[in-house]
């Protein structure tokens, strides 16, 4: 890549160029951030671009025009795109000495409602789509449903709709771009109208749907809509729809689906084509409580197709079942296969030691992140290190550490509430309830720190101070999330 980047430049600097040529070191290099403006300025300081220019061969300057304005519109040039656009467009109406404005091709429409996209802003799109209105692109498939992308990427839903409706032709295209930006808009409804409507629903649509689903948090839903995907359409599912599936079978736990989507994949060879799907079933086996399944599947995964996701899914497996032995020994054999270890990896490894009870390995996992790794930890890097030192009773150096070590731009009340559960639990009444006050001049509204505090005073036999906390929860107008428990699987 570098070496073409290198050779176009040098081609620039060293040829004179044609717009033809130019325009085929466009189309070779698409959306190349270094390209499209040496080329734009290479012309223009050639004279290629002047009003003479493109009158003499109007049809090759068209030709560059689009691939510069495609090259700057992939590029994430969105507002240079627009800028030639609109000059050169009044340059062209001026040399045609015409009312009419200039007709582009569809792909001119395309890249600049891209560029739109880019920018943001639909006020330009708008404009745009008056234009194709007028030069006859109204019944033009591929631009009406990049008109639609866009009113979708500008959050115009309502105007999607009604060009989407308005189309003489639509292909499976044009639907599954509609129904996949509302989804993006949490547009549900308009979204399921449409897929149902569809007629002729395809893999694309249904993932796009089962993978709203999974991300608005409605399970069952997804695995429903899953389910009717070989009974309905006779769609067998691909490897992009396991991604889309695969945290809804996590949430619900179910792990006689997740046993079955295991087999599915096995006898499409999923597993040997995509390592997403292979570190995904290793974490879903993991949350529905079959550490052995997940463990098991890992180890027979070959080493070289192993990547760092794959070995952070394992170690965040262990550690979520409280196997931190297991978790430092594939830390190191991770190491050992020549992979360094990021930020992810080493909290799953702190929350395993924590959970495990490994508090010295911990610390110093903690201390080869910063000072070997120089990895910056964050707030959970920080929370699980408190969480470390308060399940191990180092309550003071937990104390210290949240008070002077995590910095004061990223600290906040998690940090402290995870250390008054440890001066909770190991019975440290005095330095609970000065985090406790801690915590309160941070946050007054969630009710569960006054519980906190409360049940602190009562294992502690000061009652009248429950009643204080309880009033004072009562005062501040605190709200309380209630629990609950989920039991069973999907049919459960």
């Amino acid at each position: 890549m570098i070496a073409s980047v290198v050779t176009s430049r040098e081609r620039l600097l060293r040829e004179k160029l044609s717009l033809g040529r130019m325009a085929s070191l466009l189309r070779n290099n698409p959306g190349d951030r270094f390209v499209a403006p040496q080329v734009h300025a290479r012309a223009i300081t050639a004279g290629l671009l002047l009003l003479h220019g493109y009158t003499r061969s109007f049809s090759s300057w068209m030709h560059f025009f689009s691939h510069l304005l495609r090259s700057y519109s992939l590029g994430g040039f969105p507002r240079e795109a627009m800028l030639f656009y609109v000059y050169h467009r009044r340059s062209i109406d001026f040399g045609r000495n015409s009312s009419s404005p200039a007709s582009f091709d569809s792909f001119t429409y395309t890249f600049l409602l891209n560029a739109c996209v880019g920018i943001g802003c639909r006020v330009p799109g708008v404009q745009i789509h008056g234009t194709t209105l007028k030069t006859g692109f109204s019944s033009h498939v591929f631009v009406q449903t990049a008109l639609v992308s866009m009113y979708l990427s500008c959050k115009c839903p309502s105007d999607a709709l009604r060009v989407f409706e308005e189309m003489p032709e639509r292909n499976p295209v044009s639907w599954n771009v509609l129904i996949s930006g509302l989804i993006n808009l949490d547009e549900f409804k308009s979204a399921e109208r449409i897929f149902f409507d569809m007629p002729e629903r395809t893999i694309v649509s249904w993932t796009s749907m089962i993978d709203g689903y999974t991300r608005a948090n409605m399970p069952r839903e997804a695995v429903n809509l899953f389910r009717r995907m070989g009974s309905d359409d006779g769609i067998m599912p691909s490897e992009i729809t396991l991604l889309a599936i695969f945290p809804t079978i996590s949430n619900l736990g179910d792990v006689r689906m997740c046993r079955s989507l295991h087999c599915y994949g096995e006898k499409m060879a999923f597993y040997d084509c995509d390592i997403r799907v292979v570190n995904c079933l290793i974490d879903s086996y993991s949350k529905c409580s079959s550490i052995s399944c997940a463990s098991r599947f890992f180890e027979e995964i070959p080493t070289q197709r192993k990547n760092l996701v794959s070995w952070s899914s394992v170690i965040s497996a262990y550690a979520m079942h409280g196997m931190g032995q297991e978790a430092i020994e594939s830390f190191n054999r991770m190491e050992t296969s020549g992979w360094k270890p990021n930020g992810v990896v080493f909290l799953s490894l702190l929350n395993a030691c924590s959970h495990g009870g490994f508090m010295e390995e911990g610390l110093k996992f903690f201390k080869r992140m910063v000072n070997e790794f120089r990895i910056e930890p964050g707030i959970k890097h920080y929370g699980s290190l408190i969480d470390l030192l308060g399940r191990a009773g180092r309550l003071e150096e937990a104390e210290k550490t949240a008070a002077n070590v995590v910095p004061q731009n990223i600290t906040n009340n998690v940090i402290w509430r995870t250390l008054l559960g440890a001066c909770t639990f190991h019975g440290d009444i005095e330095r609970a309830e000065r985090v406790g006050r801690k915590i309160l001049e941070m946050e007054t509204r969630y009710g569960g720190d006054y519980i906190a505090m409360a049940n602190v005073c009562a294992s502690a036999g000061k009652y009248e101070d429950v009643e204080v906390w309880r009033g004072m929860m009562d005062h501040s107008a605190a709200s309380k999330v209630p629990g609950y428990s989920f039991c069973g699987g999907l049919n459960g």
